[in-house]
């Protein structure tokens, strides 16, 4: 199937499951993202937001139909994957905090065999200017906002259909991620990059989604536009300080 499909059908995922041993932790999920929209799963600790992502890159005992661009990509392996045309960037940032700030980037090319790896590096050290100051020194000793975005420019980097976010903001300052959510929303405008997020900060989100979910207890209770969930009074009490 050709890419011009991807101009068209975004991620698809039906009768999603997943557990962890005995524990069944999503029980069911059927879910979307449109190519090139940004869809959010809203939902508290031990809901199974995280595992919904993983669950898509096949990184723990799953099943069900996920497809990306109409092509089923659930039955293969984390690293196809990848090559398929999706990136992950786990909780917690997901840098290599022994390797410099540009083999980190480097790293994230892993799976391309093209000539242009090179330029891409300018370009993420052009959108991200502090990693560029910071090109030489170890990840591991930059600050959770730098590291943050290294860690999404490395996944950038494979130059992937969809980009999977992991709690973002966790751990980072109120102004940080602000700017971050900032550049995330400019990066899907500007790039037609389809995003799906996971995130504690349903305000921002539900800000930079198109659409969104909310998941409890591994199903899915709510959908919709983003702007309909923010209103809704469920949302608001549950998510949103109201």
């Amino acid at each position: 199937m050709s890419d011009d499909v991807f101009d068209e059908v975004g991620l698809v995922a039906k009768n999603l499951h997943a557990s962890y041993g005995a524990v069944e932790v999503l029980r069911g999920l059927d879910f979307e993202v449109a190519q090139g929209k940004v869809s959010v799963i809203l939902g508290a600790n031990g809901a199974g937001k995280t595992t919904t992502l993983r669950a898509i890159c096949n990184m723990c005992n799953s099943s069900g139909d996920v497809s990306l661009g109409g092509v089923d990509i659930s039955r293969l392996g984390t690293a196809e994957i990848v090559r398929k045309g999706v990136a992950h960037v786990p909780q917690g940032r997901g840098t290599f905090p022994e390797l410099s700030v540009t083999d980190n980037l480097l790293v994230g090319a892993y799976v391309r065999k093209d000539k242009e790896i090179n330029d891409d590096v300018d370009r993420w050290f052009e959108i991200f200017p502090v990693l560029a100051e910071r090109r030489e020194q170890l990840a591991g000793s930059l600050s959770g906002g730098e590291q943050q975005m290294l860690a999404v420019s490395r996944a950038l980097m494979s130059r992937p259909k969809l980009l999977l976010l992991d709690e973002p903001s966790l751990g980072l300052a109120p102004l940080i991620i602000e700017d971050l959510f900032t550049r995330f929303t400019n990066l899907n405008k500007e790039t037609g990059l389809t995003m799906l997020v996971v995130e504690q900060n349903a305000n921002l989100a539900l800000d930079m989604a198109d659409v969104g979910y909310v998941i409890e207890s591994g199903e899915i209770t709510l959908s919709g536009p983003a702007d309909q969930l923010k209103s809704d009074p469920a949302v608001q009490e549950a998510y949103l300080g109201a």
